[in-house]
């Protein structure tokens, strides 16, 4: 499906299959494109181009509230006059389900996300993460076909959020129902997806498991987005398969790599080497450099390193030693984790 505003393309042409079951994250900066295509599967929007389906049913030009979809927003969208419990029971009484019924859910929900005991308290006595937990219920107890959530955990502090995190994940793995989470977070993202689609202008730049767009990124932005990274620009000598011979001035080397695909000999890429992979010494093999700036981090210690050509970079290794501020060291890298990606 596409979406234009006029003369501006908000989502370029795509092509997305979720899986039943599964946790997908759409993760990427503002102005991606990832609203607007959970929007769109929302039914808040209607595609310029391209269809929609939930299962075996077309949904293209069906209005949200025919489409049993929950959707958890931001701002909780929560009313305020109400109770815990008249909250999570509003979408059953707007579809007519019976009172024993309504009851019954809605005591299962608030049982699932642990607030059965403030089922009579108003939402405006509710901390942050109470008020999100009362969203997620009300979108659970309507028992949606999709399960639609737009930055949840914007609103949390930070050890807040990674508990919401880690019950999001919890609930999940439990109950496996299908959902599409929208989040800038890189974070978030690998803590709770199945799979991953980072998206940037308007087009879907990677889809897979946390692990290959972290491990694997196809280009320089999704290696960029998604954890710390050392890019630093090559040059494509030749390829074999998966292996590519580059040019790295900063080095002033040629090194032989794992290749990311639409690569070509004589175009230019860069090389990304994680900061986790990089190794420092004092003398050996390696690139030589200059420590610019040391942070104990306890078990770690991470390091800004100069290299000759007045790039730096940042590495992260085990504290069994540690070098002092201005040391020249040698730097070498982990085998088979250095990976050369297009720039875009």
């Amino acid at each position: 499906m596409k979406q234009k505003y006029g003369a501006f393309t908000a989502l370029q042409p795509t092509d997305l299959e979720v899986r039943a079951g599964e946790f997908l994250t759409l993760l990427g900066p503002s102005g991606s494109g990832k609203t607007t295509l959970l929007n769109l599967t929302a039914g808040y929007l209607e595609p310029t181009e391209g269809r929609i389906f939930i299962g075996d049913r077309d949904v293209t030009h069906l209005p949200a509230r025919r489409r049993n979809i929950g959707m958890v927003f931001q701002n909780y969208a929560l009313f305020p006059h109400m109770t815990v419990a008249e909250n999570v029971a509003y979408g059953l009484k707007v579809r007519s389900v019976a009172r024993n019924q309504i009851l019954a859910r809605v005591q299962a929900c608030l049982a699932l996300v642990q607030m059965e005991e403030y089922s009579k308290r108003p939402i405006q006595q509710l901390s942050g993460g109470q008020q999100q937990r009362v969203a997620l219920a009300r979108a659970l107890v309507i028992e949606p076909d999709v399960l639609l959530m737009d930055e949840p955990l914007g609103a949390l502090d930070k050890q807040l959020r990674r508990s919401v995190q880690l019950e999001l994940r919890r609930l999940h793995q439990e109950h496996r129902r299908t959902t599409i989470y929208v989040t800038h977070d890189q974070e978030e993202a690998l803590v709770l997806s199945d799979r991953v689609a980072v998206m940037s202008q308007g087009v879907m730049q990677q889809l897979g498991s946390a692990s290959e767009i972290y491990n694997a990124p196809r280009n320089a932005f999704v290696a960029g987005f998604i954890g710390e990274s050392n890019l630093i620009p090559a040059v494509i000598k030749r390829l074999v398969g998966e292996e590519a011979e580059i040019e790295v001035p900063a080095f002033k080397r040629t090194l032989t790599v794992t290749a990311a695909p639409s690569l070509s000999p004589g175009t230019e890429a860069q090389l990304l080497l994680r900061p986790e992979h990089l190794i420092v010494t004092h003398d050996g093999e390696g690139v030589s450099a200059e420590i610019v700036e040391v942070i104990y981090l306890g078990e770690l210690t991470a390091y800004t390193l100069k290299l000759e050509g007045g790039q730096t970079i940042a590495a992260r290794q085990i504290t069994d030693r540690v070098y002092s501020l201005n040391s020249r060291v040698r730097v070498t890298w982990k085998p088979g984790t250095a990976r050369a990606v297009p720039i875009t």
